[in-house]
């Protein structure tokens, strides 16, 4: 206070930043920094070195009460601030981390005799390797041979929920420096292991500032707990009260249960709050639980009271309103304030595994397909990979309406990125979508969301959920029989097709003939056909098959979509979604290169075996490009896009079916238009 006082006696009072309008400024290092707020999801942090001022005037009563105020007399001055480039101020304040510092590593196997190389480069990267496998070590270091034996350090990692991952990760250790974890979950060569974010240690950078908090990082969240949901509602783990308790609803219905969250990346604010009223299962008793903490690690805490119901009630409305800034009779109405939270619209759910308790009246390779299609495993592996915080955010329950406004703010970006001096509003958009679908980013701070990549890589995110909640609802709601419930609500029927048939070594050869000759990092093996006919798509189709031009093309995407896929088509993205990542517009996209459309099963080498759609395309009148466009509207007389490859199934092999529809499933041959095109393959 008394440096304020002296700034503007000296220099003049301070006008409102210009930018916020509203922000009071104050000095700081670097100039004079906005205390205020640019929106109801960011911060105000505008530095100006020369800010607006007008001339400072003593209050009179001051003036009465302290004799040498009687002769100040402002003077307009400039006040003379050191020019450190925010880039060099940083570094004198923050220190580069070795890659690994202070990670825990377990070596397993003698390592074809490299074993103290690999000990002496994981030291080299500021790692330490110890022998006792732990829930705190980074990553098992192991070969494929050890993990497919199952030797008992190796299940002791699974027991632990450890990933193991192959000598080459540390050939990739300093490109993905502050991002260990991504490269752990992506060079991982087996099926299990929780977050690896939640096993981050407290960098130096970090650890005097934190160090109260990141004690809490010693052990590490349980991913894998049981969550039982009761009368509509689900009791948070974290309270013990699982078996004893559940949500209190009132007799209107009202549930009272919140979880909020708050992402500020410029505050490095990337953090959660749990509320709920616990009701005895046998009447007469109420707990209060709250549980909060910074999303992907163990830097948390919780409280559970034993109150009356109208005194657990008072606090619980009490608490929502001074972390949201609404009344919890209004939240229907919710308004998001400057550094409040904000409801996620999430529900946890019991985890349910897909076993046969009946007889099943399916065939064999039908029962694996939709065992297959619902591992409830995978999907969590799937956003555990997305860096999704699978604690916070349970695996399927953010709503469709929560994911639309996701979508939404991910379509304002691109605008955002090309305007200039949209840095504070990208700051914006990012906080309202980090909090609406919450990542799991540990210690570090979460990206601002400013380039096209970037984009990219977070609506297909937001895909990805799409699709997961769809699949995960109709496990959610199966039966007895799981797998024929599961199988009964896609409402399609699927059988195998017989391997001697002609269909049959068509696509066989359809495969073997259009692996394009740049995709040499994998190979392709069919393994099995089935038939689809999902309920009344041949009457929807009906009026297309008129067009001529009709084809089978392949469309290739990850195994947890196909739930959603079968059960309701191939869908066109929602208008929500932003435009950015089509090539050609929003649509359905085919190949006629069966290793083009393979490379979106995002297959790898834990898990190989992905699911190809083979499809009847009616294509009509095409509209061919050899360039990048984003068509919306089809000029007249087309009925589909076409993006012209250089390479394509040789035309003078493709086959007809009856029926009319043909199957280009020619060895890939060089297009005379090949130097006119930009791209490789239809």
């Amino acid at each position: 206070m008394l440096d304020q006082i002296a700034d503007i006696m000296a220099f003049g009072a301070l006008e409102p930043c210009e930018v916020c309008l509203e922000g009071q400024l104050s000095f700081d290092q670097l100039g004079y920094k906005c205390n205020g707020n640019l929106t109801e999801w960011a911060v105000c942090n505008t530095i100006v070195k020369e800010p607006r001022r007008r001339i400072f005037i003593v209050p009179e009563e001051l003036k009465n009460k302290y004799k040498f105020l009687e002769e100040y007399e402002y003077v307009e001055r400039t006040r003379l601030i050191r020019d450190i480039k925010p880039s060099l101020f940083n570094t004198l304040v923050k220190q580069e981390d070795p890659p690994l510092y202070n990670m825990e590593f377990v070596i397993i196997g003698d390592m074809e005799g490299k074993k103290s190389e690999i000990e002496k480069q994981i030291i080299s990267f500021g790692g330490k390797v110890i022998t006792k496998i732990k829930q705190t070590i980074m990553a098992v270091i192991s070969t494929p041979i050890d993990v497919e034996n199952m030797s008992a350090p190796i299940i002791e990692a699974k027991n632990a929920n450890i990933h193991v991952v192959s000598p080459e990760f540390l050939d990739k250790t300093e490109e993905y420096s502050g991002n260990i974890p991504e490269l752990v979950l992506k060079t991982s060569i087996c099926t299990w292991g929780a977050n690896p974010y939640s096993r981050l240690p407290p960098s130096p950078s970090t650890s005097s500032s934190l160090s109260d908090n990141l004690q809490l990082l010693t052990s590490l969240p349980n991913n894998s707990t049981k969550i039982k949901v009761k009368r509509g509602g689900s009791v948070h783990p974290d309270s013990d009260l699982q078996d004893l308790a559940h949500i209190y609803q009132d007799r209107r219905g009202n549930k009272y249960t919140a979880v909020l969250g708050l992402t500020e990346i410029q505050q490095q604010i990337n953090k959660h709050y749990i509320l709920q009223l616990l009701e005895d299962d046998k009447g007469q008793q109420y707990w209060l639980f709250r549980s909060w903490g910074r999303n992907g690690t163990n830097i948390r805490d919780k409280k559970l009271e034993k109150m009356t119901l109208r005194e657990a009630i008072k606090q619980f409305c009490d608490l929502f309103e001074k972390k949201t800034g609404n009344l919890w009779s209004a939240r229907q109405n919710f308004i998001k304030l400057p550094g409040k939270m904000y409801p996620i619209d999430v529900d946890y759910e019991e985890e349910t595994k897909l076993k046969i308790i009946v007889p099943s009246k399916l065939s064999k390779p039908v029962q694996q397909l939709i065992q297959f299609i619902f591992d409830v495993n995978e999907m969590n592996q799937v956003m555990l990979e997305l860096e999704l915080d699978t604690d916070r955010m349970p695996l399927g329950k953010l709503s469709k309406s929560q994911l639309r406004d996701a979508y939404k703010v991910l379509a304002e970006i691109p605008k955002l990125i090309e305007s200039e001096g949209s840095g504070n509003s990208l700051l914006d958009a990012s906080n309202r979508f980090y909090t609406l679908v919450p990542h799991s980013s540990g210690l570090k701070n979460l990206p601002i969301i400013n380039n096209l990549k970037l984009l990219k890589e977070k609506k297909e995110i937001v895909d990805n959920l799409w699709e997961l909640q769809i699949a995960y609802n109709l496990v959610q709601s199966s039966d007895d029989n799981i797998v024929d419930s599961c199988y009964d609500q896609l409402k399609t029927e699927i059988d195998v097709l017989d391997c001697t048939s002609e269909e049959y070594q068509i696509i066989q050869e359809y495969v073997k003939n259009t692996h394009a000759a740049t995709h040499t990092r994998f190979e392709l093996e069919l393994l099995e056909v089935f038939t689809v006919k999902r309920q009344e798509e041949e009457k929807r189709f009906k009026p297309f098959q008129k067009l001529s031009n009709r084809k089978l093309l392949w469309h290739g995407s990850h195994t947890t979509n196909f739930a959603s896929i079968l059960s309701q088509g191939l869908c066109i993205a929602p208008p929500e979604a932003p435009v950015t990542g089509y090539m050609f517009g929003k649509g359905i996209y085919f190949a006629d290169m069966v290793s083009k459309s393979a490379k979106y099963c995002h297959t790898n080498i834990k898990n190989h075996v992905g699911l190809l759609l083979l499809c009847e395309v009616a294509l009509g009148e095409m509209y061919e490009l050899e360039n990048a466009e984003y068509v919306e509207n089809l000029p007249e007389g087309k009925h589909s896009v076409k993006g012209i490859g250089r390479t394509e199934p040789d035309p003078k092999h493709t086959k007809e079916l009856p029926g009319g529809v043909h199957v280009p499933l020619g060895k890939g041959i060089v297009m005379d238009r090949s130097k006119a095109t930009s791209l490789l393959y239809n």
